[in-house]
């Protein structure tokens, strides 16, 4: 299917720019005259990420993160072959998120992993589950205690894909 050629508007000023004709961008509705207007190029808009705007949000983040109780119960043991599938599944055993920084260090630990070649093995054969699951629930209590949102606001500033590393959050308190 062929696309039509865009036919390009005559925006110049001549005299006869009373008249309404499709070349001076005005038409004559209803005997209605619209005035003439200049062609506008419209621009997409970026959305525009300040350090201020990111310091409000890593504060109700911390803030929210805050609130939420570390399990004192553990449900049971989860088998894992990586530390970013075994925070997936406490993620879904608590119903809880992680916080953003527990999030990037399991993926920095997978890739630290992958890097020293013993990728092969299940990770749960190296590591006992409950071990590893009790070091992710205390890095995870680190992390909501004792972050500053200053500090977490720099980090997501330094890093656009932050996103990425944040679980969805709805307060359910």
């Amino acid at each position: 299917m062929k696309r039509t050629v865009p036919v390009p508007l005559d925006i110049s000023s001549d005299d006869d720019d009373d008249k309404p004709s499709p070349s001076n961008g005005t038409k004559d509705l209803a005997g209605l005259k619209r005035p003439k207007s200049e062609t506008a190029v419209i621009m997409p808009v970026k959305n525009v990420v300040t350090e201020e705007f990111l310091i409000k949000t890593a504060k109700m983040y911390q803030d929210y993160m805050k609130q939420i109780p570390i399990p004192v119960q553990r449900g049971s043991v989860i088998s894992f072959t990586s530390w970013s599938g075994l925070a997936k599944s406490m993620k879904q055993m608590y119903q809880q998120p992680l916080h953003y920084l527990t999030n990037v260090r399991v993926k920095e630990w997978d890739q630290m992993r992958s890097d020293a070649d013993i990728n092969g093995e299940p990770l749960d054969t190296v590591i006992h589950p409950c071990k590893a699951e009790s070091n992710i629930w205390l890095m995870e209590e680190v992390h909501r205690l004792t972050t500053s949102h200053q500090f977490l606001a720099k980090l997501w500033l330094a890093n656009p894909m932050y996103n990425a590393s944040i679980d969805t959050v709805s307060p359910q308190l």
